[in-house]
């Protein structure tokens, strides 16, 4: 695997490309593991994709009691294997980007796997695949520093809590890492207030 998935909220448009993308994955059985969030919706019809960020040590896979969820050697934080899922929603409740969504119907957690049947043979995820605009980039870090004024950062502090993430955000460059509090009297830039609200 020589890509990463680099997200960049500024240029979403709500196309909902990589949500339909998504849910097309033969993996996936129908179902988006990609989230569409409106920001600041009473102000703004910005959207934000949501994705697993594949931390570097995952919250989902430290609290399953029955060890469902792996991380592979290449970063890649696996959802959960549906023999050992006992649908107790711990990943849910766990991780800091709530992503993991817990399917009743299945009795399973389900969260995108960065379409590791295609990344694993260097083929871009499939909403990568269909962004028009560039808000889903995969490639290497190279390329997209070269192509965009946003830096990609893949730290972000919750509290007291650092965490250090596979998928990167794209944010203004004077930013090291991404601090997400749940306090308005934080002074924070309009993009780190959209970021703020995207993986909320």
């Amino acid at each position: 695997m020589t890509g990463e998935l680099f997200i960049d909220p500024q240029r979403c448009i709500g196309c909902r490309a990589c949500v339909e993308a998504c849910s097309e994955c033969s993996g996936h059985g129908g179902t988006s593991m990609i989230h569409l969030d409106d920001l600041a919706r009473t102000a703004t019809v910005q959207t934000a994709p949501t994705v697993c960020m594949h931390c570097d040590e995952p919250a989902c896979a430290a609290v399953c009691p029955a060890d469902a969820i792996s991380k592979g050697p290449d970063g890649v934080v696996h959802t959960a294997m549906t023999e050992r899922c006992i649908g107790c929603s711990n990943c849910v409740l766990a991780c800091p980007f709530g992503v993991p969504k817990y399917d009743a119907r299945l009795d399973l957690m389900m969260k995108c796997d960065l379409c590791y049947d295609r990344t694993s043979v260097d083929l871009k995820p499939m909403c990568a695949t269909v962004c028009p605009s560039g808000a889903l980039f995969y490639g290497t870090r190279a390329e997209v520093e070269d192509r965009r004024q946003a830096q990609p950062r893949n730290v972000f502090q919750f509290g007291d809590e650092v965490v250090r993430t596979k998928i990167s955000y794209m944010v203004p460059a004077h930013h090291e890492q991404i601090r997400v509090t749940e306090s308005a009297e934080v002074v924070r830039s309009v993009a780190e207030q959209c970021l703020e609200e995207a993986i909320v």
